[in-house]
């Protein structure tokens, strides 16, 4: 067993770290701080490769593995936390179910300029009453003479104030069975995208309306019995979720050893007082064991469907060490590291949202449970039983 990089991938970390130390490392302060999706960047990044590494060759991506997106993360969010983002939003997530599943015709229309870095695309998933519980979701679809007719809405839709292509979880029909997905233009009549609203990371997103919104039958991406298909994209999903996660409590780290090797208090240096030391120890050692798990998890992704297991306790591991790391470094910083002159406080409040997004850490832990008992956990309340059942 080998917990090494090959020497393949390290020759694309350093190339991706030089490209990121040529190109990123000024500014990165003043994205941190921008809501806006950086297409400067995006593009910069489709011309060095790094959108639709994971992507194959023959829908015009790099044909690469999860594991080189992972490291492509890392290495930019060294540099740039922000412009992992990008990195993210080419690779993983509604981009990776659009090039999985989108007919040849929707993939030509589509994929060249998402992954050209000039337009981006947004997950129409969440709803007001289904966050966690998806399957509850009321968006409903009705095809109909060659079209097909949206109702409902959707929040928290990650890129939508920038966003031109919306990938949208619908309804066709009751059940788990009747839940597919749409693809929805920006300019499609029917629907209109609200005023942006801003999470704490300092992200935007919009309420996205639908009435009476009418898309030719061609942008049904996946049609009744297509949830689970879905979800299993979305396995992927939560390892580029972990990564963003682990590489920005990392940079965090890193600002604070900086930071304690150089800050003096009392005439002595911060890293010599044995309390901060500890401190350190125990980051250290949660960035190496979350980094193993979500790397186990990118690697048998490849040769498999990515294990439901793998990716959770990855995910998990990540978001739990990303947001504690960082809140540490903050403290270890103290005032400048709770200032927005430092990239500290970004990555804390950053880290924080990833805890939330993407299955919250307590839906994680119910997900782990269920493998380790072997059995389903329904978090529904019970049925209500008929007259003719209470009668029994």
């Amino acid at each position: 067993m080998n917990f090494d990089l090959t020497e393949e991938q390290r020759l694309f970390a350093d190339t991706v770290r030089r490209f990121a130390e040529a190109n990123l490392a000024d500014g990165a302060l003043a994205r941190a701080h921008s809501p806006r999706f950086p297409f400067d960047v995006a593009k910069l990044m489709a011309g060095q490769g790094l959108l639709g590494i994971t992507i194959s060759a023959q829908d015009d991506g790099q044909g690469g593995s999860l594991m080189d997106a992972v490291i492509a993360i890392e290495q930019i969010a060294a540099v740039c936390p922000r412009s992992a983002d990008v990195v993210q939003a080419g690779n993983f997530g509604p981009i990776r179910t659009l090039a999985e599943y989108a007919t040849p015709e929707q993939k030509r229309r589509f994929l060249p300029d998402l992954l050209g870095g000039r337009t981006a695309i947004s997950l129409g998933m969440t709803e007001p009453e289904a966050g966690s519980a998806v399957t509850e979701l009321r968006t409903t679809v009705t095809e109909t003479g060659g079209e097909a007719v949206l109702d409902g809405t959707k929040i928290f839709s990650t890129h939508s104030p920038d966003a031109s292509l919306f990938l949208v979880y619908v309804r066709f029909g009751p059940g788990v069975d009747g839940i597919g997905s749409v693809l929805v233009e920006r300019d499609t009549p029917g629907f209109s995208v609200g005023k942006p609203s801003t999470f704490m990371g300092g992200e935007e997103w919009c309420q996205l309306y639908f009435d009476n919104c009418r898309i030719p039958a061609e942008n049904i991406l996946l049609g009744r019995g297509g949830f689970k298909k879905q979800i299993a994209g979305f396995n992927v999903e939560r390892i580029g979720n972990a990564a963003r996660s682990l590489a920005l409590g990392r940079h965090a780290f890193n600002l604070a050893r900086d930071h304690a090797l150089t800050r003096k208090q009392f005439g002595r240096a911060l890293c010599e007082f044995q309390g901060l030391q500890w401190k350190f120890a125990e980051m250290a050692m949660k960035l190496e064991s979350a980094q193993l798990l979500l790397y186990r998890a990118a690697v048998n992704a490849e040769a498999k469907l990515p294990s439901v297991y793998e990716t959770t306790v990855a995910k998990l591991a990540c978001n739990q060490a990303g947001f504690e790391v960082a809140n540490d470094a903050v403290q270890v910083m103290g005032g400048m590291g709770y200032s927005q002159e430092s990239l500290a406080e970004y990555c804390m409040r950053r880290t924080r949202g990833w805890m939330i997004a993407g299955g919250s850490i307590e839906m994680m832990k119910n997900r782990l449970a269920e493998t380790i008992f072997d059995r389903r956990f329904d978090q529904r309340a019970p049925r209500a039983k008929t007259s003719g059942e209470a009668d029994r």
